[in-house]
């Protein structure tokens, strides 16, 4: 299975600088890549990368994702994009559950599935995030909070499990420099493949990213554990040199 290296831009960007940033990155992979790929971009920039797809041939292998999607289908939900409207702008990929979406705008582990539930019935690949906090960690409770996230995930998308990927991302890792040691994540990893693999007897088509301050230093030895099947980047994402380099390291 190959790994995948999907890149989280976050609210970052603007038309200049998405346009260098794909530039320098299609220069970067014009001799191909090991793994797959993916840029995960705020939603009005979405159709320009669709775009720069189509002018720079070294993006031919860059699949594109949305930050978030909505749980609804349509109708009256202002500000909302739904998965439709995603799967017109040819995405591959959907980030549900990020854990700034769990902190900032009280997604629940429900609303996280049905948003799942919702990018799965329009073809669209959920990344679904799980993570604990500090405290969380710090009580013992990790194992027990990134089963009950999957959990509900699983119950509400079990006929179709096998077609999401899931990102292990430690809250306290996130954006603060801090990583988890190769042996703490591949700890986590595995409780999740073990998790899926009771699930559905298709697990192993499941990827299982890592999420956690990855970046060009410690991807390598990261990737090299048995169930981290590839990364979700936050910063590095946005430096071509940095990602290209994630992505070097995630060879089979």
């Amino acid at each position: 299975m190959k790994k995948l290296i999907a890149g989280n831009w976050k609210m970052n960007g603007s038309l200049a600088a998405n346009e260098a940033l794909l530039a320098e990155l299609a220069a970067g992979l014009q001799a191909g890549a090991p793994c797959e790929i993916a840029v995960c971009v705020p939603a009005p920039y979405l159709a320009q990368v669709q775009a720069l797809k189509k002018t720079h041939a070294g993006l031919a292998q860059v699949d594109i994702g949305a930050q978030d999607v909505s749980a609804q289908a349509s109708g009256a939900y202002t500000g909302e994009v739904s998965a439709a409207m995603l799967k017109d702008l040819n995405c591959r990929y959907a980030v549900v559950g990020h854990s700034e979406r769990r902190q900032y705008h009280a997604e629940t582990d429900a609303l996280v599935a049905d948003k799942a539930r919702a990018a799965l019935a329009a073809g669209i690949t959920p990344i679904v995030c799980v993570g604990e906090t500090l405290a969380e960690r710090e009580a013992g409770r990790t194992v027990e909070v990134v089963k009950r996230q999957l959990a509900a995930v699983i119950h509400a998308n079990g006929h179709c499990i096998s077609e999401i990927v899931v990102a292990y991302e430690p809250v306290w890792a996130i954006g603060t420099g801090k990583t988890a040691t190769p042996e703490e994540a591949q700890a986590v990893h595995a409780v999740l493949r073990a998790q899926l693999k009771a699930a559905t007897d298709q697990s192993a088509r499941i990827k299982l990213l890592y999420g956690g301050s990855m970046n060009a230093a410690n991807a390598a030895t990261l990737l090299a554990q048995p169930d981290i099947d590839g990364g979700l980047i936050g910063g590095a994402s946005l430096k071509a040199p940095d990602f290209l380099k994630i992505i070097a390291a995630a060879h089979v």
